[in-house]
């Protein structure tokens, strides 16, 4: 049986457009980590801080867009950063 999410069920949806935003953005910055000038993944993020600076996006969260960004952008960098020292041995 599935478990179902107890809750207001706007604010579930609300939540998972937003997850939904963050995996999406996260692909994208792997993608342009390998593929710097693919084309379609440029405007993908593009796209995804558009939507993360926009008015639906503070009524769907509280959480400011540029709060949200930079910890994605660090938490990315700090993944490069692992595997780098992972792979050369530092």
């Amino acid at each position: 049986m599935l478990k179902r999410n107890v809750g207001d069920p706007y604010e579930n949806l609300a939540n998972a457009i937003v997850m939904q935003a963050v995996y999406d953005y996260r692909a994208c910055l792997r993608r342009l980590h390998c593929h710097p000038k693919n084309k379609d993944a440029q405007i993908e993020k593009e796209e995804l801080l558009s939507f993360f600076h926009s008015d639906w996006y503070t009524t769907l969260t509280s959480i400011p867009a540029d709060y949200l960004i930079d910890k994605l952008d660090q938490e990315f960098a700090d993944k490069i950063s692992k595997e780098r020292k992972k792979h050369h041995g530092s």
